[in-house]
């Protein structure tokens, strides 16, 4: 019998999203791959405890990706995911928008994100796990 969608994309979209976070949080943040990460947060927070302040963002990104692969609250977990995404874009908009990567096109990208967020959390089926 061959797997439908509606059995591997929840799972997919689960590993993605995790994924996304692990690496904004692990690469760009905690280990400073990304030098443009630390400075929108000198930017915004200022410029005093930034390198410590990107590091602890970073530490809760990797805690938002241990949740989503966690599976628990798994809506409350989305609504927390979209505020936090629009949220964090709309400050480095207003207050570091020549420091964002494709500048406001960040926004866009926010809003699609919070879309897919939305999709995954509220319209799809939650993950089943694998049977032995």
């Amino acid at each position: 019998m061959r797997p439908t969608a509606s059995r591997w994309l929840p799972a997919l979209l689960t590993y993605a999203l995790a994924a996304v976070w692990l690496v904004n949080g692990l690469l760009c943040k905690v280990l400073l791959l990304v030098p443009r990460h630390q400075d929108i947060v000198a930017r915004i927070l200022g410029p005093a405890h930034a390198p410590l302040l990107t590091r602890l963002i970073g530490l809760a990104e990797i805690g938002m990706a241990v949740w989503v692969l966690s599976g628990r609250w798994r809506r409350l977990g989305v609504l927390t995911q979209i505020g936090l995404v629009l949220t964090m874009n709309l400050l480095e908009f207003w207050l570091a928008a020549d420091l964002l990567l494709w500048g406001p096109l960040n926004l866009l990208f926010a809003g699609l994100f919070a879309l897919g967020l939305y999709y995954y959390g509220f319209r799809l089926p939650a993950p089943r796990p694998a049977r032995p």
